[in-house]
Order: C-alpha cells, then structure tokens, then sequence
C-alpha cells in the first residue's frame, strides 16, 4: 500500500498533464488559443493535486504514523520483556531461595522464634511476591497511545474483582486532560498498589474508588481509594515493613502529589492528590517513558 502510494503520487501529475495536453490538442484546438491552453495546463494539475493528492499524502502520513507507533510499541514491549527476565533470572530466584532457607530454619527450630526472625521471614516472602507481581506486569502487553487510560483502569478493576470478589465501587469524574502520560502511569501504578494492600491486609467487602479535578481551573486533581476493611491501630505510613505502603508514599513524593491515610466512618481512606498549580520535575520528561 505504500509503494502504490508514492507511485501514484508521481505519475498522477504526469498523467493529467498528458491526458490534457492530448484532449486540447485532438479536441479542444478549435475552441481554445494555445496561450489559454498553456495557463489552463498548471490550473488544472493544481486543481488534483489540492483534491486528489493531498488524500493520498494524508493516507501516506497516516500509514507513516502507524509504523512508528507499531515500532514504539514493538520497542516497550520487547523491554518490558528484557526487564521481566532480568527481574526473573536475578532478584526473584535470590529471593525465592532465601525464602525457602528461611522455611527450613524454621522447620528446624524446635523453640519458638524470635521477633527479629519472624520479621526477617516476613520481609522475605512481601518482596518476593511484589518481585513477582512486578514480572506479571510486565508480561502483559504494553497499552497502546491510542487506547484511552480509563480502559486500562477499568481492566485493572475488573481483573480485581474476578481474583478476589471485593466489590468495587468506581466514581470517575477526573478529566485525562488534566495529567500527563507520566502522571497516568504512576497513577495506575498507585491505584494498582493500594488494590493490592487491601486485599492483602484490609479484609474488606468493598472498595471505593474516586477520581475527581481540582474545583480551580487547573491541573489539580484529587483520587480516593477507601475501603470497608478492619483498618489500623497506627499509621502504617509510618511503619518500615510495609513495602506496598512504602511503594505509594515514595511514588507520590517523586511526583510531588500529597498522599494521606486516615480512619472515617469505619472506612480506611487512602488520598493521593495533585495540589492546583503543581510543577514538578518530570513534567517535562513525559514522551520518555518506556515501560
């Protein structure tokens, strides 16, 4: 399709001057001077190209565009693919066997352990399954430009409910205009995190999902994840074991967004929101995301 492109963008002029030039001269000679002739020639290979060709030039750009998409994508898949086998041959067998080392220690104490070891274990198997679920991730198939962000936030959502039968409630009112591609990767970053804390530790029925803009005119936006689980006797922001928390804050303090967690209404509230007129340095950086 793009070689019959370029050629019919070559011979097209060629033919209508041709076809003109044989008409006027077999039919045309009696009715129309030559200096007429020889003004109406350029008029009339204007008059195709403006109509005809400029068709085929879009279709050209837009066969053009596609390719580098296609190259773009083919480019973030074939990394996130590179990454996922490092991830895997590397950190994720480490950490499994040092799990496994941990298990048989235990099994072969007869006396009960202390708080260090049980942390230790702890510790252990919390960065090998976020190890693993980071391979997962990257194994699906990158979302393309052209896919809307909100269909990649409603898969995430629904693949949530089919795994673990919490019910979540979606409200979604925040404008995608308002964020930048990095913005929307760190936010589904987040939400994919918070996701996974509740089901992990909340023991909850429901999650609440809200996403709303800022009431100024602006680029502020906030986005709530609230769920009906058994909550906290502390801040576990504060807390150093808890990794997907740990995730979220030091994500949030990259962007410069203000992350809060609170107890209301028997619900754990986890905010994460981009105060009006935020600047940050990674705005600039949005057309270099890879992965």
């Amino acid at each position: 399709m793009y070689k019959h492109l370029k050629s019919l963008i070559l011979i097209i002029p060629t033919l209508t001057i041709g076809i003109w030039e044989y008409t006027r001269h077999a039919f045309l000679l009696p009715y129309i001077s030559m200096d007429l002739g020889n003004w109406l020639a350029p008029l009339i290979v204007y008059l195709v190209t403006m109509t005809l060709l400029r068709k085929l030039f879009a279709l050209m750009e837009q066969l053009q565009e596609q390719l580098q998409q296609e190259r773009a994508a083919k480019a973030a898949l074939e990394e996130r693919e590179k990454v996922a086998s490092e991830l895997h041959d590397g950190i994720a067998q480490s950490l499994f066997l040092l799990s496994v080392r941990v298990d048989r220690m235990e099994q072969s104490h007869a006396v009960p352990m202390g708080e260090l070891y049980q942390s230790l274990r702890k510790t252990v198997h919390e960065v090998n399954d976020y190890v693993r679920q980071a391979i997962d991730g990257l194994r699906y198939p990158a979302v393309p430009q052209a896919q809307p962000w909100m269909e990649s936030v409603q898969h995430l959502i629904a693949d949530f409910r089919k795994d673990t039968g919490i019910a979540v409630h979606l409200e979604w009112e925040l404008s995608e205009e308002r964020m930048t591609v990095k913005e929307k990767v760190e936010l589904y970053a987040t939400l994919r995190e918070a996701l996974i804390n509740v089901f992990k530790h909340a023991a909850a029925e429901n999650v609440w999902i809200e996403g709303k803009d800022a009431p100024e005119a602006g680029d502020g936006w906030t986005c709530m994840v609230a769920d009906d689980g058994r909550g906290f006797a502390s801040d576990p922001l504060s807390k150093k074991n808890g990794y997907g928390l740990k995730i979220i804050k030091d994500r949030a303090a990259k962007m410069g967004w203000k992350i809060a967690l609170r107890r209301e209404n028997g619900r754990t509230v986890l905010t994460v929101e981009k105060p009006y007129g935020a600047e940050f340095e990674h705005k600039g950086q949005e057309n270099q995301i890879r992965i």
